[in-house]
């Protein structure tokens, strides 16, 4: 497991982590999220090596790292935001480079190379120049140039932007075939519905702390059973369904669009089926009764809203009736 304890960094009047604390089990396909300027990147820079913290310690299955030490870069694939400029190298000029960098030399670093590149797709791309491949290309030969070494961890930093819907499908499709393989992969995007699919865990970075993090089933499941519950009627009964709500003490508030009712709703599982059987009891036509499904999108939104809260104690009627 890799935990952050107590992380601090700031520039100037800054402070880009505040106290942050964070685990992430081995094995796990974890999805690190945030606004803008609120650590990602500086916790990741901080992990490789790239930047000193003012503070803090970390911890990997339970010893305490250096991560400037030559023992700790070994266990670390890092992919950044950015690919940088290597103009004139072939990709595997480009591969064998980054091989003789961690001891690797002759038939062995050629036999890795390809090995590598052949795993995410460029193995017809060898004699090709990097400055001439695409970006999507680019960020699959970082990521193998990040595996020479055949690191335990993977810190990838927005690896997806700026590639085309098919591109990030195919390295989604290898960042999880190497979680199976057991890497422990911790990687940003703020391509949220993307990490929602495939990101066994999750954590949401906000002002330098981490304000959640877990298993991301776990997690969205609990936001669903605090999500409204949606009711689309048949018929003419949507004065009947208002009147029975509103005498129920879950029901905080009821908005109204066309025949569709959005119900704000405390109660538990039990409590919709009861409710559900309230209504059909009084022969009102429920044509579809459910929780709204929890998303990654609005889960961020709501938790780094920073804005006051606002609790709205009334119908709210959004037709023209």
């Amino acid at each position: 497991m890799l935990k952050i304890k107590d992380l601090v960094k700031v520039y100037g009047k800054y402070q880009a982590l505040n106290h942050l604390d964070l685990e992430v089990r081995e094995g796990a396909l974890f999805g690190f999220i945030g606004p803008n300027g609120a650590g990602k990147t500086t916790t990741m820079k901080i992990l490789v090596g790239l930047l000193t913290a003012d503070s803090g310690q970390i911890f990997w299955n339970d010893e305490k790292v250096s991560v400037m030490s030559k023992s700790w870069k070994e266990k670390i694939g890092y992919v950044p935001d950015s690919f940088g400029v290597y103009d004139n190298l072939k990709v595997s000029e480009y591969m064998e480079f980054f091989a003789s960098c961690y001891g690797l030399e002759g038939l062995t670093a050629r036999k890795r190379c390809a090995i590598l590149l052949e795993q995410v797709g460029l193995e017809d791309k060898m004699e090709f120049y990097v400055d001439g491949l695409s970006r999507g290309m680019q960020q699959r030969l970082c990521l193998a140039r990040a595996l020479i070494h055949n690191p335990p961890i993977l810190i990838l930093d927005e690896p997806s932007s700026g590639l085309d819907p098919r591109t990030r499908y195919e390295f989604k499709e290898t960042l999880m075939e190497l979680q199976e393989l057991g890497k422990t992969i911790i990687i940003s995007s703020h391509v949220l519905s993307e990490l929602s699919e495939f990101c066994t865990d999750i954590g949401i970075i906000d002002q330098g702390k981490i304000v959640l993090s877990g298993n991301i089933n776990d997690t969205l499941s609990r936001v669903s059973h605090s999500n409204p519950l949606m009711i689309s009627l048949f018929g003419n009964d949507q004065e009947k369904a208002v009147s029975l709500l509103k005498s129920h003490p879950y029901v905080k508030t009821i908005s109204i669009n066309g025949k569709d009712l959005v119900v704000r709703f405390t109660g538990d599982e039990q409590d919709e089926a009861q409710l559900l059987q309230r209504m059909v009891d009084a022969d009102i036509h429920v044509r579809s009764f459910a929780r709204e499904k929890g998303s990654l999108e609005s889960l961020f939104i709501e938790i780094t809203d920073n804005g006051e809260e606002r609790t709205v104690m009334k119908f709210e009627y959004e037709s023209d009736l």
